[in-house]
This record gives structure tokens, sequence and C-alpha cells, in this order.
């Protein structure tokens, strides 16, 4: 035990510097930083196009070729919206104050940019596969657009173990605990129920997935709208008050805050913009896994479809917890009470907020909401997964899928009953370096992006009512697989 204690701090004092590094001085700026200039060159495209976006997200449209474009954004929305849209954005309150959701607004603003370019591209460069699903994503479209393999295969390690192992078990961990909390469940059992219900969907393969996120991700989303809409009205004689607080402590003019006592505008900015790019994920590499698989007629059509789920997962869910907590009097309670304390759990405050207004009724359903989004991250997170096996392992893909099956199961149950710290800290370095793969990336490939998205735009006006891509757009259509886009 003393010989592990030992490796584990080792590793902490390797680790730890590089992820601090990374996420605070690299890929803090570069999200960005890259969001600001994919708007500005895609000419603001996300609020010039905001409803084609929304038309083209919900096309349920199916063909034996791939999945719908709305099954696509629904399992791209299970890996995004989990816990943290619930106790993520209340770490961000706690830690940056009422300012970080103005902050977090600002983020999804341009990270609706981003991930329109990367699901492009992803799209563009997809390619058949056996079972008739398209795979795609930043592994496929780094080696056939950038010819760096190298690239290509360290992304896919990375993705492998962020989203296939560390976050399967720390998305399980949550859903246990939440559940021992709210009905005292032990937590070995909601591990088993987990691994069952997971086993029945993730051997269906991606197609059994697609359906699975396709029913649950929108009943779930609607659920935890309505109640959060309900709280709002109930509570409509403060909601001037709280907008006001928001914008007010977005630029250092707010109260002093309890996890960062002496308010500043810059804490909120750090914690709002952090938040905001952990939530959707744009940029990160990981919707595009979902995007390629989509069967639609144009690679733009569907980057504006997941586009749109940025503004699902922050404008709408993260802002429904920050409505949740701030019209609830356990937020200025803590504050009171408790200034400068830094253990406040996110999830605590949330549940506590919810219960505020809405009795134990609040409290069973945070446990169920948590339960749900959970379940459908740890399904997308294998989906990801698989998509990147397969690629590493070219033509033994099949059989390197039979063997991660198992093992993400058996972290789905560790997960469940164990302390998870040091594999989610893991977790984070691995998603910290996979993001910035795939960020250097698609600003290498930005101008192919802004040629599909123009030919888009340009049979729109033509006045076609469905756009239709051929890979003669292209400056090099050979890297494109024959049959996909002719």
């Amino acid at each position: 035990m003393e010989f592990i204690n030992t490796l584990e701090q080792a590793v902490y004092a390797v680790m730890t510097p590089i992820s601090d590094f990374i996420w605070s001085y690299v890929l803090f700026y570069l999200l960005l930083g890259a969001g600001l200039v994919f708007t500005v060159m895609t000419r603001f495209m996300q609020f010039r196009m905001v409803r084609q976006m929304a038309s083209l997200a919900f096309d349920t449209r199916t063909s034996e070729n791939g999945v719908s474009s709305f099954q696509a954004l629904a399992t791209s929305l299970a890996a995004r919206v989990g816990t943290g849209n619930l106790a993520g954005v209340a770490i961000a309150l706690w830690v940056g104050g009422p300012g970080a959701i103005f902050w977090m607004w600002m983020t999804a603003l341009v990270g609706l940019a981003t991930t329109f370019v990367e699901c492009s591209l992803a799209q563009v460069y997809k390619i058949h596969y056996a079972d008739g699903v398209y795979r795609g994503g930043p592994a496929y479209y780094i080696e056939r657009a950038l010819g760096q393999r190298w690239m290509s295969i360290l992304f896919a390690v990375f993705l492998i173990i962020a989203y296939g192992f560390a976050f399967s078990g720390a998305q399980a961990n949550t859903i246990a605990k939440g559940m021992q909390g709210a009905f005292s469940v032990p937590t070995w059992i909601t591990g088993l129920v987990l691994v069952v219900l997971s086993a029945i969907v993730i051997y269906g393969g991606l197609r059994s997935i697609a359906r699975v996120a396709e029913k649950i991700v929108p009943i779930m989303a609607a659920a935890y709208f309505l109640v959060a809409l309900y709280i709002l009205i109930v509570n409509i004689g403060q909601v001037p008050d709280m907008l006001a607080l928001i914008v007010k402590s977005a630029f250092g003019f707010g109260p002093a805050i309890g996890g960062a006592v002496g308010y500043s505008m810059k804490v909120a900015m750090e914690n709002g913009i952090k938040r905001g790019l952990f939530s959707n994920e744009a940029g990160m590499g990981s919707a595009p896994n979902a995007a390629a698989t989509a069967e639609v007629k144009h690679p733009a059509a569907q980057g504006l479809a997941q586009a749109f789920g940025v503004i699902i997962d922050t404008l709408i869910i993260c802002s429904c917890t920050a409505v949740v907590i701030l019209l609830s009097g356990v937020y200025d309670t803590l504050l009171a009470n408790h200034p400068g304390d830094d253990s406040i759990r996110g999830i605590q405050l949330t549940q506590d907020a919810m219960a505020d207004h809405l009795g134990t009724f609040g409290v069973g359903f945070i446990a169920i909401a948590i339960f749900f989004f959970a379940y459908t991250s740890i399904l997308a997170n294998f989906a990801y997964s698989e998509i990147n096996l397969e690629y590493l392992a070219g033509k033994h893909g099949k059989k390197a899928v039979a063997i991660l099956r198992p093992l993400v199961l058996a972290m789905v149950m560790i997960g469940s009953v164990a302390t998870l710290s040091f594999v989610w800290d893991f977790a984070d370095l691995a998603m910290g370096l996979m993001a910035t793969t795939n960020l250097i990336a698609i600003l290498c490939l930005l101008p192919i992006a802004l040629r599909v998205l123009a030919d888009y735009e340009r049979q729109k006006k033509e006045g076609v009512a469905e756009p239709v891509f051929h890979r003669s757009v292209l400056k090099n259509p050979d890297q494109v697989e024959p049959g996909i886009w002719d």
C-alpha cells in the first residue's frame, strides 16, 4: 500500500504541472482564440444561420448508410449533457460568482462556430464501414487532410483514455453517489444495474446507441427545462434583479462571493469561460465523432445541426441550473455562512437549491436527472471510443472492440463503488492533450471548412432547398474516400 501511495504521488508530481500548464496557459486561450477566429472567418454564421441550425438539427430521416442527423446530434448531446451541467455550473457560480454565467453564455456563442468547423470536417472526411454506419472524426480528418498520421494516433489514444475509461468510471461514480444519497441505494447495486443497462446497448453497436440517445436525451432535457421554467415563472419577480446581478458581476461590479472573496472580473471570466468550454466541448474533438455517423447530403448541414447542440447544452440546460440556484435562498445562505469556503461541492449546491424550490421532489428529481444524463454519457463515451479504436486497429477493428466492451463495463462497475479522483485528474490531462491536438488541426484545415460553408450558402442563394455536396468543390478531392461525396 505504501508503494502504491508513493507511486501515485510521483505520478501526480509529474502529471499535475503538465495538466495545469495545458489548461491554464495553452488550452484556455487556444479554445477561446480559435472560436473568435472561426466566428470572424465564417462571417458570424452562428447569428446568421440560427434558423437553419434549428431546422437541420431535428431532421429524423434515416438511411441504410448512416444514422439520422437528429440521432447524431442526440449522441453528441448524450456525451455533452452530463453531470457537468448540474454540478459544473454550480461550481462556476460558487467560485466565479453570478458573472460567470454571463461569460459562459459568451463562450457558447463563439463555440457555435468552432463546433460547425470541426463537425463539417468530420463529415467531409468520413469513411464507409462494414456495419453500414459511417466513421469519422479528428483522427480521420487529421490523417486524410493534413497527412499527419502520428497526430491522428495521439488523438485517438488520448480520447480512448479520457472518454472510454476515465469519464465512464467518473459518470458511474456520480450516478451511484446520487442514488445512494437520494434513495439509500447501495453503490454496488447501482453499479450492477448500470453494467446491465449499458451492456444491452453497447453490444448493439453504434445504431443502438444512437437510437437510445435519440429517445432518452430529449425527454430528460425537456423535463429539466420544464422544471427550471416552472421555478422561473414562480419567482418571476426576482428575475430582473437576477439578470442585473449576472451582468454587473461579469464586469466586476457585483458583491464578494463564496469561493473567491474579493470579487473580480477576472475570476468571473475565467470560471465562466472554463465552464462553457467544458460543457459544450466545442473544439475538444469529441462531437465530430458523432457528427460523422450521420447520413446527410452536405457536410455543412451536419455542422449546423451540431452547432445547435451548443445552444441546447450551454445556453439552455446550463442556464437552467443557474436559474435554479440563483433564484433559491440556498445560494445567499451559503454566501453568508461560508465565505471563502472552497469545499462546497457543485452537486450539493444544485440539489439543495432544487430542494429549496420543490422540497423532497427536487432531491429525487436531481438524482433521476443525474442518472439518465450520466447513463447516456457512458453510452456516447463508448461510441467515441469504439470509433477511435477501430481507426487504430484497422482491419482488426471488430476484435479490438470486442475486447473494449467488457473493459469499459468493468470500469463502470469499478467507478460505481470506488473513489476515482486520480482517474478523473488523469482524464483531464488526456482530454487537454486531445483538445490541443484537435484545435491545431482544425485551425490548419479552416480553409476547407470555409469552402464547404461557401458551397452550401451558394446553393441556398440559388434556391436549392437541400444543398448537395460534391468533392470537386475541394482543392484536393482525392483525400476524400471515393463514393461518399461523388
